[in-house]
């Protein structure tokens, strides 16, 4: 056996000369993908970088990586040394910030799980720096996507909420506007921590509402945090 089973770390061989070079690919292999950080996936160029950096290689890769469509691209020695992801393998995408999952053919970013025909369960957080509009509502784009389960939200007021008459303020959905919280404090880092109490299904893209519990808002913006659920479908045939 000539690499390892998992990595496939080149090994040094019986009276191998010049086996510093095969130890130092391992060592780069393994810094690349024990805690494993893609610099950015579906690239198709090689990039100049510098050892230890890795990318996931996209379709129709050229230059040196020609032939290595879909696996990850390393770079050790002063070279690129190439494996090929398995299923279940887990990376950070330093270009998204977020977390993917490989379900054997694609990377799925943020999934929990992942099938071997491409369906994947995704835990997903949309956030939002909301400034409070001068009324008594305040409504925000559509934060809750369509066809999510959402588990809750939560808030951190970032900066203080003002207002003639306002004393509290609630946040909710249209329709309910203090789902997810009632008589909450105006002043810096005052916050919100509401759950849906059964997941809640959104079958269409919806937005939240801050309401003042009595008078309109005059200033203040609030962090919006959606905690929610998305299912992906199995790829296409």
């Amino acid at each position: 056996m000539s690499n390892t089973y998992n990595f496939a770390l080149p090994l040094v061989q019986a009276a191998q000369a010049q086996k510093h070079v095969t130890v130092n690919e391992a060592l780069a292999r393994v810094d690349a993908v024990t805690q494993m950080r893609l610099v950015n996936i579906n690239v198709v160029a090689p990039p100049a970088a510098t050892d230890g950096m890795a990318y996931g290689v996209g379709v129709s890769a050229i230059g040196d990586w020609v032939g290595h469509d879909g696996e990850i691209a390393i770079y050790a020695n002063g070279g690129w040394v190439f494996l090929l992801p398995k299923f279940g393998w887990k990376a950070w995408n330093e270009n998204t910030n977020v977390p993917m999952v490989y379900d054997g053919v694609d990377w799925q970013p943020e999934a929990l799980v992942v099938s071997i025909g491409g369906a994947a369960t995704f835990s997903r957080i949309a956030e939002l720096d909301h400034v409070l509009a001068s009324a008594a509502t305040s409504t925000t784009i559509d934060m809750i996507p369509q066809n999510a389960v959402v588990y809750g939200v939560t808030a951190r007021i970032i900066s203080e909420i003002t207002g003639a008459g306002v004393s509290s303020w609630s946040v909710g959905v249209p329709g309910s506007p203090s789902q997810y919280g009632s008589g909450l404090g105006l002043a810096l880092n005052s916050y919100a921590h509401g759950l849906s109490g059964s997941p809640q299904a959104y079958y269409g893209a919806t937005p939240l509402v801050i309401t003042a519990d009595a008078g309109s808002f005059s200033g203040g913006v609030v962090r919006l945090a959606v905690h929610y659920l998305e299912l992906g479908r199995p790829r296409a045939v």
